[in-house]
């Protein structure tokens, strides 16, 4: 059986193991930001949040203003229970947007899974008298619950 010489010296003979890709720093100006933004959503949807966020994070350095871009940021922060920085970028949209239910949400479920309950019930409140939806009436009534018990 012939061998290629050139795929054994690229790794992919038997004797050698495969090369890893060399990562370099990259500066905001050589950065394609779609293509960066859809591989994040691409490591978050495979389950890796933590790779989504580091890579959302630059992303955000360059268009500091992109609240879409904030907003992905900061629910891969909450899923890879990153949840003081997800709580950072939520207060920054919600700041930026009073209105956007969704943001005064999250934040009420980051306040809740950082066991502040007092502080999340007014936020999930918001939420739930913006935008009617089964699941802000039920983090509303399960931190409702929360409250009582203590």
């Amino acid at each position: 059986m012939l061998r290629d010489r050139g795929a054994q010296r690229e790794g992919f003979g038997r004797n050698t193991p495969p090369r890893r890709p060399v990562r370099y720093p990259v500066e905001h100006d050589d950065l394609d930001l779609g293509f960066e933004y859809e591989r994040a959503q691409l490591f978050a949807d495979c389950g890796r949040p933590a790779e989504a966020a580091r890579i959302l994070a630059t992303v955000l350095d360059a268009e500091p203003g992109n609240g879409a871009v904030r907003l992905r940021l900061a629910l891969a922060y909450f899923k890879a229970a990153q949840l003081p920085l997800a709580e950072r970028e939520l207060r920054a949209l919600v700041e930026r947007d009073p209105s956007d239910h969704y943001a005064h949400h999250v934040l009420g479920r980051t306040l809740e899974r950082m066991s502040r309950p007092a502080e999340a019930l007014p936020h999930l409140r918001l939420a739930n008298a913006m935008h009617d939806d089964g699941d802000y009436a039920a983090a509303v009534e399960r931190v409702c619950a929360r409250l009582r018990r203590s």
